[in-house]
Formats: structure tokens, sequence, C-alpha cells
């Protein structure tokens, strides 16, 4: 898989112009959402090296990350006379980096494409790695490839149209990173005045936070070993974001996380000796910024199987990815039915459900 260069813009227009211009393309075209048509759209108006793109808007929000959507987006780039030397540029949040990579990645056998995150959780997760792909059967992401972008291009500025809900959404995946690099960047994400947002500061978070992914996708890309490590949270927190989409109450993929991690960690705790009061300092932050899932115990039988259906098994056993301390990885863990059952029990009391 090829690298891709990452760029902490100080000026958008001149980073994008160049990044289009390094783009060799006989036609060009923009992805956007309903959200970022209106909001993100109007900022690159000006740039000449956008005067002939094309611009192709789906639906936003996650519901819209499915296969009828993809094949709108092929279709309107069959239209529009998109060539295998056509370039695409996908401006939005996850779900439109995702579909617009996946995209781009299987449009002519692929084409180039560049991603601009505008949202936390696009630019420390979804823009960043190569994982491209859509929800299918109920699952998330069930089709995708490794495809990465040429450029993504890294503009903080986008997020100050953040609600609450989104940031946190992002902020998740950021202690995330927090948890599998040191203490010292943990600690100053916990520490962080997510109320009154320096946005100098969050910028530093934001680099640092790209910084511990983009180190973890050159040594794996494919996700054979290390890689593993930027699933912590996920095995339980897809199983959550899956059973929402199943009941008609879908959660953000940031907040599913957050949740995931809680029962990761005090799995981690009982499985691997990760400490207490570590533990407990995440849980305590997750509590207080991101309320609570409820479920009750009818439906561990689901949860469980949505864990059996995860990517990441082999043969139908649920693999996680635990801790020993933070930034001490423990890869490929397993646990028995009973464990995840107590996880949950855990879960369901501490975040008071």
């Amino acid at each position: 898989m090829s690298k891709q260069e990452i760029i902490i813009c100080k000026d958008l227009d001149d980073s994008l112009s160049q990044a289009v211009n390094r783009c060799s393309h006989d036609r060009l075209f923009i992805l956007t959402d309903t959200h970022t048509h209106n909001l993100c759209m109007p900022v690159l108006s000006g740039i000449s090296a956008l005067d002939s793109a094309i611009e192709i808007t789906i639906g936003a929000e996650d519901v819209h990350k499915n296969i009828e959507t993809l094949a709108s987006v092929w279709q309107t780039l069959s239209e529009k006379g998109a060539t295998r030397h056509s370039l695409l540029i996908n401006l939005g949040g996850g779900m439109v980096t995702d579909l617009g990579g996946f995209a781009a990645a299987t449009f002519k056998r692929g084409i180039p494409y560049i991603n601009i995150p505008t949202t936390l959780l696009s630019m420390v997760d979804a823009a960043v790695g190569g994982k491209t792909g859509i929800n299918f059967n109920g699952l998330k992401n069930e089709i995708g490839a490794f495809a990465p972008a040429v450029y993504v291009l890294l503009e903080t500025e986008f997020l100050r149209t953040l609600d609450s809900h989104n940031f946190f959404s992002g902020y998740a995946e950021m202690l995330k990173h927090g948890l599998i690099s040191d203490y010292e960047h943990l600690n100053e994400l916990l520490a962080f005045d997510t109320e009154h947002i320096d946005y100098a500061r969050l910028k530093e978070l934001v680099a640092r936070s790209v910084q511990v992914k983009e180190h973890i996708v050159e040594q794996d890309p494919h996700e054979h070993g290390i890689r593993k490590a930027l699933n912590l949270g996920h095995t339980v927190g897809h199983a959550f974001e899956s059973l929402a989409l199943m009941e008609n109450r879908p959660v953000l993929h940031g907040y599913a996380v957050a949740w995931g991690l809680v029962c990761e960690l005090y799995l981690s705790h009982v499985q691997t000796g990760f400490p207490r009061e570590e533990m407990r300092n995440v849980v305590q932050f997750v509590k207080e910024n991101y309320g609570t899932f409820i479920f009750d115990c009818k439906q561990y039988d689901t949860l469980y199987g949505l864990m059996q259906h995860d990517k990441k098994n082999t043969a139908g056993v649920i693999n996680f990815t635990l801790l020993h301390g933070v930034g001490d990885i423990c890869l490929n863990q397993t646990a028995d039915r009973e464990t995840i059952f107590e996880t949950l029990d855990f879960y369901r009391e501490c975040m008071g459900c």
C-alpha cells in the first residue's frame, strides 16, 4: 500500500492547490454530503485549481453509507465522463471519506483521491490510514478496501463548526491513541478543557494523535500485526453501534468507541492486568462526557453474536486488542462468553444503565 502524505494546513488554499496540481488529472470531482455542501464548500470557493471541479452531493449521516449511495457516486462519475485518470476530492466527515475512498478505489479499478476531513473523527481516524468502505447487511464497514488517499489535508478551522456531540465523537479516537501511546499524551487529553476549547492547542493534539496512527499504519498497512492496536475499544464498540442501528436508534461512531473503551479496559484489567486507577480515570471521563448506551441483559446474546461477526475474528473466535498498561499493547486476545457477559455487567453497573 502506497504511503499517503498528511499535511497540517497553514493555508488551505495553498495546500489544496499544490496537492491538486501535483495529481495529474483529466477531470476533477468533489464529493460532499448535504452538510458539507452547505458548511464547507463555500470555504473552497475562489480556489482556481477547483474551477472545473464537478460536485457530487450525497445524503448526510451514516445511514447513507451503503451500497445504494456508493452506486449513485459511481453512476455520476460515469455520466460526467470520469476516467481512470480523473481525481476525486472527498470533503466531509468519516462517512464521506470512507465511502468516497471506496468509490475511488473501485471506479475504473482505482482512481486517485484526496481527503479533506471536516470533523474531528475523520481527521484523527477515518481519513487517515487507507481504510475505505461501506456498511452492509446491518454490519459496520463490512465491504471495503485498503486504498490510501494521495494526500490528506488537515484544516482544523473546520472544527469550529462542530457541535459538541461530533467533537466528542472524534475525541474518543484521540483517547484511544493516547491509551496505545504513552501516559503523557493520555494525560494531556484527559486534562484538555473540552468546555472552552483552545483551537490552537487542539491543533497540536490532533497533529500528535494523527502521528500516533500514522506511525502504526506505516509499520503494518494491512493490519497483520501492530495495526490491530488501533482496534482498542472497537470490538465491543462496533457491536454497540450495530445494535443501535438494528434498533433504529443510531449512535455516533466515536460514542460507541468510548463505551467500547469502558468495556475493553475492564477486560484488560481482568485479563492482562491493566491498572485499576488508569481504568477508573478513563471510565470517569467517558461517563462525564458521553452519557450511557442503554441495554439490558436480554440483549447480551445479540451483542455477543455481533462481536462474533467482527472482521478481526478468525473462525468465529472473538478477537480483542487489550492493554497491559498505557502503551503496552496485547494483540490477539480472546475471552470466553462468561467473561464477556461479566464485562457487559461492569459497563451497566459503572455507567448507570
